[in-house]
Protein backbone atom coordinates (compact mmCIF):
# COMPACT_ATOMS: atom_id res chain seq x y z
CA UNK A 1 0.00 0.00 0.00
CA UNK A 2 1.00 3.65 -0.39
CA UNK A 3 -0.32 7.08 0.50
CA UNK A 4 -0.40 9.01 -2.76
CA UNK A 5 -1.41 12.41 -4.00
CA UNK A 6 -1.67 12.76 -7.74
CA UNK A 7 -3.27 14.61 -10.64
CA UNK A 8 -4.30 12.90 -13.86
CA UNK A 9 -5.23 14.25 -17.29
CA UNK A 10 -6.72 12.63 -20.41
CA UNK A 11 -4.19 11.40 -22.97
CA UNK A 12 -3.85 13.55 -26.11
CA UNK A 13 -1.41 11.88 -28.48
CA UNK A 14 -1.78 14.60 -31.12
CA UNK A 15 0.29 17.01 -29.01
CA UNK A 16 4.07 17.16 -29.27
CA UNK A 17 4.28 16.76 -25.49
CA UNK A 18 1.43 16.22 -23.06
CA UNK A 19 1.32 15.68 -19.30
CA UNK A 20 -0.71 12.58 -18.41
CA UNK A 21 -0.29 12.65 -14.64
CA UNK A 22 2.06 13.53 -11.82
CA UNK A 23 2.19 12.77 -8.13
CA UNK A 24 3.93 12.08 -4.85
CA UNK A 25 3.84 8.80 -2.88
CA UNK A 26 4.98 7.57 0.51
CA UNK A 27 4.92 3.78 0.24
CA UNK A 28 4.54 1.10 2.88
CA UNK A 29 7.10 -1.73 3.25
CA UNK A 30 7.01 -4.19 0.33
CA UNK A 31 4.44 -2.11 -1.54
CA UNK A 32 4.32 -3.53 -5.06
CA UNK A 33 2.94 -2.07 -8.28
CA UNK A 34 2.57 -4.41 -11.23
CA UNK A 35 2.96 -6.37 -13.32
CA UNK A 36 1.55 -3.49 -15.35
CA UNK A 37 1.80 -2.08 -18.87
CA UNK A 38 1.49 1.67 -19.42
CA UNK A 39 0.18 3.56 -22.44
CA UNK A 40 2.47 6.55 -21.82
CA UNK A 41 5.97 7.36 -20.54
CA UNK A 42 6.45 7.48 -16.78
CA UNK A 43 9.46 8.68 -14.77
CA UNK A 44 9.85 8.08 -11.03
CA UNK A 45 12.41 9.92 -8.89
CA UNK A 46 13.23 8.58 -5.41
CA UNK A 47 13.32 11.07 -2.54
CA UNK A 48 13.96 8.63 0.30
CA UNK A 49 14.28 4.91 0.98
CA UNK A 50 14.96 2.23 -1.57
CA UNK A 51 13.33 -0.46 -3.70
CA UNK A 52 13.53 -2.62 -6.81
CA UNK A 53 12.50 -2.01 -10.42
CA UNK A 54 11.96 -4.96 -12.79
CA UNK A 55 11.86 -4.67 -16.58
CA UNK A 56 12.98 -6.90 -19.46
CA UNK A 57 14.18 -9.54 -17.01
CA UNK A 58 16.45 -7.05 -15.23
CA UNK A 59 16.24 -6.13 -11.56
CA UNK A 60 17.56 -2.69 -10.60
CA UNK A 61 18.25 -1.96 -6.92
CA UNK A 62 17.52 1.76 -6.52
CA UNK A 63 17.84 4.26 -3.71
CA UNK A 64 17.51 7.97 -2.84
CA UNK A 65 18.68 10.24 -5.65
CA UNK A 66 18.00 7.73 -8.41
CA UNK A 67 15.10 7.33 -10.80
CA UNK A 68 13.73 5.07 -13.50
CA UNK A 69 11.92 5.35 -16.81
CA UNK A 70 8.93 3.22 -17.82
CA UNK A 71 8.20 3.19 -21.55
CA UNK A 72 4.78 2.47 -23.09
CA UNK A 73 3.83 -1.14 -23.86
CA UNK A 74 6.49 -2.74 -21.61
CA UNK A 75 5.54 -4.85 -18.60
CA UNK A 76 7.16 -3.59 -15.40
CA UNK A 77 7.05 -4.22 -11.66
CA UNK A 78 8.42 -2.03 -8.89
CA UNK A 79 8.43 -2.72 -5.16
CA UNK A 80 9.52 -0.79 -2.08
CA UNK A 81 12.05 -2.19 0.38
CA UNK A 82 10.88 -4.15 3.41
CA UNK A 83 12.84 -2.05 5.92
CA UNK A 84 13.39 1.26 4.08
CA UNK A 85 10.35 1.76 1.80
CA UNK A 86 10.80 4.47 -0.77
CA UNK A 87 9.13 7.83 -1.18
CA UNK A 88 9.01 9.16 -4.73
CA UNK A 89 7.54 11.66 -7.15
CA UNK A 90 6.49 10.76 -10.66
CA UNK A 91 5.56 12.36 -13.96
CA UNK A 92 3.65 10.65 -16.77
CA UNK A 93 3.72 12.15 -20.25
CA UNK A 94 3.16 11.33 -23.92
CA UNK A 95 3.18 12.93 -27.35
CA UNK A 96 4.98 12.85 -30.67
CA UNK A 97 8.19 14.37 -29.29
CA UNK A 98 8.37 12.38 -26.04
CA UNK A 99 10.67 9.57 -27.20
CA UNK A 100 12.95 11.92 -29.11
CA UNK A 101 13.31 14.15 -26.06
CA UNK A 102 14.18 11.22 -23.78
CA UNK A 103 16.80 10.02 -26.23
CA UNK A 104 18.52 13.41 -26.21
CA UNK A 105 19.45 12.92 -22.57
CA UNK A 106 20.24 9.23 -22.78
CA UNK A 107 17.14 7.55 -21.34
CA UNK A 108 15.54 4.63 -23.16
CA UNK A 109 14.32 1.09 -22.54
CA UNK A 110 17.86 -0.32 -22.61
CA UNK A 111 19.13 2.40 -20.23
CA UNK A 112 16.17 3.24 -17.97
CA UNK A 113 18.06 4.32 -14.82
CA UNK A 114 19.49 7.71 -13.89
CA UNK A 115 21.20 9.18 -10.83
CA UNK A 116 20.97 12.86 -9.94
CA UNK A 117 23.80 14.75 -8.26
CA UNK A 118 23.20 16.31 -4.85
CA UNK A 119 22.76 19.78 -6.34
CA UNK A 120 19.95 18.59 -8.64
CA UNK A 121 16.43 18.56 -7.17
CA UNK A 122 13.95 17.49 -9.88
CA UNK A 123 11.32 16.75 -7.25
CA UNK A 124 10.75 20.48 -6.62
CA UNK A 125 9.24 20.85 -10.08
CA UNK A 126 6.77 18.02 -9.50
CA UNK A 127 5.82 19.50 -6.13
CA UNK A 128 5.23 22.84 -7.86
CA UNK A 129 2.87 21.09 -10.30
CA UNK A 130 0.95 19.62 -7.37
CA UNK A 131 0.59 23.04 -5.75
CA UNK A 132 -0.67 24.61 -8.99
CA UNK A 133 -3.14 22.04 -10.30
CA UNK A 134 -6.22 24.12 -11.07
CA UNK A 135 -7.98 24.03 -14.43
CA UNK A 136 -6.88 27.56 -15.29
CA UNK A 137 -4.75 28.06 -18.39
CA UNK A 138 -2.01 29.80 -16.39
CA UNK A 139 -1.61 26.72 -14.15
CA UNK A 140 -1.52 24.43 -17.17
CA UNK A 141 1.22 26.53 -18.79
CA UNK A 142 3.08 26.54 -15.48
CA UNK A 143 2.85 22.74 -15.25
CA UNK A 144 4.29 22.36 -18.75
CA UNK A 145 7.12 24.74 -17.82
CA UNK A 146 7.82 22.64 -14.72
CA UNK A 147 7.95 19.50 -16.87
CA UNK A 148 10.67 21.07 -19.03
CA UNK A 149 12.59 22.12 -15.91
CA UNK A 150 12.26 18.55 -14.62
CA UNK A 151 13.71 17.35 -17.94
CA UNK A 152 16.53 19.90 -17.67
CA UNK A 153 17.71 18.16 -14.47
CA UNK A 154 17.79 14.82 -16.27
CA UNK A 155 19.63 16.37 -19.21
CA UNK A 156 22.34 17.73 -16.89
CA UNK A 157 22.56 14.41 -15.04
CA UNK A 158 22.83 12.32 -18.20
CA UNK A 159 24.82 14.72 -20.37
CA UNK A 160 27.61 12.16 -20.91
CA UNK A 161 25.13 9.57 -22.16
CA UNK A 162 23.41 12.14 -24.34
CA UNK A 163 26.64 12.85 -26.18
CA UNK A 164 27.33 9.19 -26.97
CA UNK A 165 27.47 8.34 -30.65
CA UNK A 166 24.30 6.56 -31.83
CA UNK A 167 26.39 3.69 -33.21
CA UNK A 168 27.83 3.05 -29.75
CA UNK A 169 24.32 2.92 -28.28
CA UNK A 170 23.41 0.31 -30.90
CA UNK A 171 26.41 -1.83 -29.94
CA UNK A 172 25.39 -1.81 -26.28
CA UNK A 173 21.74 -2.51 -27.08
CA UNK A 174 22.79 -5.50 -29.20
CA UNK A 175 25.07 -6.76 -26.42
CA UNK A 176 22.29 -6.51 -23.82
CA UNK A 177 19.79 -8.30 -26.03
CA UNK A 178 22.33 -11.03 -26.79
CA UNK A 179 22.88 -11.58 -23.07
CA UNK A 180 19.13 -11.67 -22.41
CA UNK A 181 18.60 -14.22 -25.18
CA UNK A 182 21.58 -16.47 -24.35
CA UNK A 183 22.06 -16.19 -20.57
CA UNK A 184 21.03 -19.85 -20.10
CA UNK A 185 23.98 -20.98 -22.24
CA UNK A 186 27.66 -21.23 -21.17
CA UNK A 187 28.13 -17.68 -22.43
CA UNK A 188 31.52 -15.95 -22.53
CA UNK A 189 32.18 -12.24 -23.05
CA UNK A 190 34.16 -13.20 -26.17
CA UNK A 191 30.94 -14.65 -27.62
CA UNK A 192 29.15 -11.33 -27.16
CA UNK A 193 32.04 -9.34 -28.64
CA UNK A 194 32.24 -11.66 -31.64
CA UNK A 195 28.49 -11.39 -32.23
CA UNK A 196 28.48 -7.57 -32.40
CA UNK A 197 31.85 -7.28 -34.16
CA UNK A 198 34.00 -5.68 -31.45
CA UNK A 199 37.06 -6.88 -29.57
CA UNK A 200 36.51 -7.85 -25.95
CA UNK A 201 38.50 -4.98 -24.45
CA UNK A 202 36.65 -2.28 -26.40
CA UNK A 203 33.27 -3.89 -25.67
CA UNK A 204 34.03 -3.96 -21.93
CA UNK A 205 35.11 -0.30 -21.93
CA UNK A 206 32.09 0.81 -23.95
CA UNK A 207 29.66 -1.28 -21.91
CA UNK A 208 30.90 0.12 -18.61
CA UNK A 209 30.73 3.71 -19.89
CA UNK A 210 27.08 3.26 -20.84
CA UNK A 211 25.76 1.02 -18.05
CA UNK A 212 28.12 1.56 -15.11
CA UNK A 213 29.07 -2.11 -14.97
CA UNK A 214 31.11 -4.61 -16.95
CA UNK A 215 29.47 -7.07 -19.38
CA UNK A 216 30.42 -9.92 -17.04
CA UNK A 217 28.80 -8.22 -14.04
CA UNK A 218 25.67 -7.52 -16.09
CA UNK A 219 25.51 -11.17 -17.20
CA UNK A 220 25.96 -12.43 -13.63
CA UNK A 221 23.31 -10.08 -12.26
CA UNK A 222 20.87 -10.95 -15.05
CA UNK A 223 21.30 -14.69 -14.41
CA UNK A 224 20.82 -14.30 -10.67
CA UNK A 225 17.78 -12.05 -11.15
CA UNK A 226 16.20 -14.74 -13.32
CA UNK A 227 17.11 -17.35 -10.73
CA UNK A 228 15.58 -15.29 -7.90
CA UNK A 229 12.34 -15.02 -9.87
CA UNK A 230 12.24 -18.79 -10.42
CA UNK A 231 12.97 -19.46 -6.75
CA UNK A 232 10.13 -17.23 -5.57
CA UNK A 233 7.56 -18.17 -8.24
CA UNK A 234 8.15 -21.89 -8.95
CA UNK A 235 8.94 -25.18 -7.22
CA UNK A 236 11.75 -26.10 -9.60
CA UNK A 237 14.72 -27.77 -7.94
CA UNK A 238 17.84 -25.74 -7.16
CA UNK A 239 19.77 -27.79 -9.73
CA UNK A 240 17.17 -27.15 -12.45
CA UNK A 241 17.24 -23.42 -11.79
CA UNK A 242 21.04 -23.39 -11.80
CA UNK A 243 21.27 -25.09 -15.20
CA UNK A 244 18.44 -23.02 -16.72
CA UNK A 245 20.26 -19.82 -15.70
CA UNK A 246 23.59 -20.77 -17.27
CA UNK A 247 25.46 -22.28 -14.33
CA UNK A 248 27.45 -25.44 -14.95
CA UNK A 249 26.94 -26.83 -11.43
CA UNK A 250 24.48 -26.21 -8.59
CA UNK A 251 27.46 -25.47 -6.34
CA UNK A 252 28.70 -22.58 -8.48
CA UNK A 253 25.16 -21.19 -8.62
CA UNK A 254 24.69 -21.40 -4.84
CA UNK A 255 28.01 -19.65 -4.23
CA UNK A 256 27.19 -16.80 -6.64
CA UNK A 257 23.65 -16.44 -5.27
CA UNK A 258 24.87 -16.23 -1.67
CA UNK A 259 27.44 -13.58 -2.63
CA UNK A 260 24.69 -11.42 -4.15
CA UNK A 261 21.90 -11.87 -1.60
CA UNK A 262 23.59 -13.10 1.57
CA UNK A 263 21.25 -16.10 1.54
CA UNK A 264 21.38 -19.60 0.13
CA UNK A 265 18.88 -20.26 -2.69
CA UNK A 266 16.78 -22.49 -0.44
CA UNK A 267 16.59 -19.89 2.35
CA UNK A 268 15.78 -17.17 -0.18
CA UNK A 269 12.93 -19.30 -1.56
CA UNK A 270 11.45 -19.85 1.90
CA UNK A 271 11.70 -16.14 2.72
CA UNK A 272 10.15 -14.91 -0.55
CA UNK A 273 7.36 -17.46 -0.71
CA UNK A 274 6.47 -16.75 2.92
CA UNK A 275 6.41 -13.03 2.11
CA UNK A 276 4.12 -13.67 -0.86
CA UNK A 277 1.74 -15.69 1.32
CA UNK A 278 1.61 -12.88 3.89
CA UNK A 279 0.95 -10.25 1.22
CA UNK A 280 -1.91 -12.28 -0.24
CA UNK A 281 -3.51 -12.49 3.19
CA UNK A 282 -3.09 -8.79 3.98
CA UNK A 283 -4.04 -7.03 0.78
CA UNK A 284 -5.06 -7.13 -2.83
CA UNK A 285 -1.78 -6.74 -4.81
CA UNK A 286 -3.58 -5.02 -7.70
CA UNK A 287 -4.94 -2.12 -5.66
CA UNK A 288 -3.38 1.10 -4.43
CA UNK A 289 -4.52 3.47 -1.73
CA UNK A 290 -4.51 6.80 -3.54
CA UNK A 291 -5.86 10.26 -2.84
CA UNK A 292 -7.14 11.15 -6.29
CA UNK A 293 -7.99 14.59 -7.64
CA UNK A 294 -10.27 14.68 -10.71
CA UNK A 295 -8.62 15.91 -13.90
CA UNK A 296 -9.32 19.52 -14.83
CA UNK A 297 -12.13 19.93 -17.34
Amino acid sequence: MENSYFVEFPTMEVEDLHINNFGYSVTKPCHKYGPAVRSFYLIHYILDGQGEFYVNGNCYQLTKGQGFLIEPDYQTVYMSDATAPWTYVWVGFSGKKAKEMLNTFGLCQDFPIFTCSEDQHPEKYVMDMLHHNNASSDDQYRQMAMLYLFFSCLAKTNKDKAHCAPKENVYIAHAIRYIQNHYSEPLQIEDIARYIGLNRSYLSTLFKEHTGQSPLKYLQTFRLTKAAHLLSMTQLSIASIAFSCGYQTPESFCKAFRQLTGLSPSKYRIQEQSKSDDNRKKSNPFSESDISIPAPL
